[in-house]
């Protein structure tokens, strides 16, 4: 398998695996902890919206910092913000000083985070064999995933929060370990084009934002369809973990052969009828749980279609670091306009399956945009 070679890649898939048993453990409970420390359904999602609307604000100050060292340090420093987040989770009592401690932190630290980790993967993986590695990286996270939300469930039924989102907070500053041996990249001071080379990008990350608020929807439905139950909550995760473990790395093959149009539409179709099946099912526990572990057997199809574009299109621009700070941003204004957009629609009393429907238009605007790049000949972008 000639996508293995990289080995700076399989590093960062290693510091991805690691991430992702905090961010499928303790992470996995990030919004339904909230509504279970008494925020409403509404003011959850305000909450989300409140947090991705701060990482807009703040991201383009990271530019200075990256030219000035490098990616490298930025994603080191995301991931201890981010370890923040989880043991101020714990502290919060519904509306009041701990949810604003827990939204600046949670957007400063997911600003650097995933700007520069992004950045950082696009400018050290392989144009080649970019499904393949997405594709792997998705694999791992699924596979560590059946195991994490279980824990965490289990955790903060028996242990409490402060353990459970604790514990969640370490295991975040452990995934920094395999990047200490990974290589620097440095930031051009200077990338004339840069802005206009990012567009592209920005709008596919705005419709997949926007698909990302009704998979937020679908997570407080979820729970509550379960009666509330952390550990009911943690085994429909690690089922749906389970579901998509080996689906990514499948995909990731088809299009780097060279078919990565029928990938988009496999998996704008995939994702369409899973989000249909969601909205319908959601009110009946057994059904639910059988919607979000088809659901998640999707998402490695639709990630390593979607991400494969854009991480070629960061590669071939002036600059990987401003190219994901101006697709982040369009991701953060994508699920804030999306978070609020469903947040209104439950406080004015709209079931919950109105919200979870909400991504059904970034769906199809992601695919659209993914058909238009795999169309293109990749002299275009390379």
């Amino acid at each position: 398998m000639a996508f293995f070679r990289n080995t700076t890649v399989n590093l960062l898939n290693l510091h991805y695996g690691i991430h992702a048993l905090a961010i499928t453990g303790g992470g996995a409970f990030f919004l339904v902890y909230l509504l279970k420390a008494g925020l409403p359904a509404p003011l959850v999602l305000a909450s989300m919206a409140a947090i991705t609307a701060g990482r807009f604000v703040f991201r383009p100050s990271i530019l200075t910092l990256g030219k000035r060292f490098g990616l490298k340090p930025l994603v080191l420093i995301g991931i201890a913000i981010t370890a923040l987040e989880y043991p101020l989770l714990a502290e919060v009592r519904g509306l009041g000083p701990g949810l604003v401690a827990l939204i600046v932190a949670s957007a400063v630290g997911e600003s650097f985070y995933w700007t520069s980790y992004h950045a950082y993967f696009a400018a050290l993986g392989d144009a080649e064999h970019r499904g393949q590695q997405i594709g792997m990286r998705e694999a791992i996270a699924a596979i560590v995933g059946i195991v994490a939300p279980l824990a965490a469930g289990w955790t903060l039924n028996t242990l409490g929060p402060r353990v459970a989102f604790g514990v969640t907070g370490a295991t975040l500053l452990v995934s920094a370990l395999p990047l200490l041996y990974a290589p620097k990249v440095r930031i051009l001071w200077d990338a004339p084009g840069a802005l206009k080379a990012s567009m592209g990008g920005a709008i596919m990350m705005t419709a997949d934002g926007w698909l990302a608020s009704g998979y937020f929807v679908w997570q407080i439905a979820l729970f509550l369809s379960l009666s509330g139950n952390f550990a009911a909550y943690g085994g429909a995760m690690a089922l749906a973990a389970l579901a998509g473990a080996a689906a990514g790395l499948a995909l990731g093959r088809f299009i780097d052969a060279g078919h990565g149009r029928r990938a988009a539409a496999i998996a704008f179709v995939a994702m369409a009828l899973s989000i249909a099946f969601r909205a319908a099912g959601y009110e009946h526990a057994a059904i639910a749980v059988i919607a979000n572990a088809a659901g998640a057997a999707v998402v490695p199809f639709y990630t390593a279609a979607f991400m494969t574009a854009v991480y070629n299109k960061a590669l071939a621009s002036p600059c990987t670091l401003r190219f994901h700070i101006a697709t982040e941003g369009g991701w953060d204004s994508g699920t804030t306009l999306g978070c609020l957009t469903a947040a209104l629609l439950l406080w004015l009393g709209a079931p919950m399956w109105a919200g979870i429907l909400l991504s059904l238009l970034g769906a199809l605007a992601a695919y659209v945009l993914m058909r238009r790049y795999y169309l293109r000949p990749v002299a275009s972008e390379l």
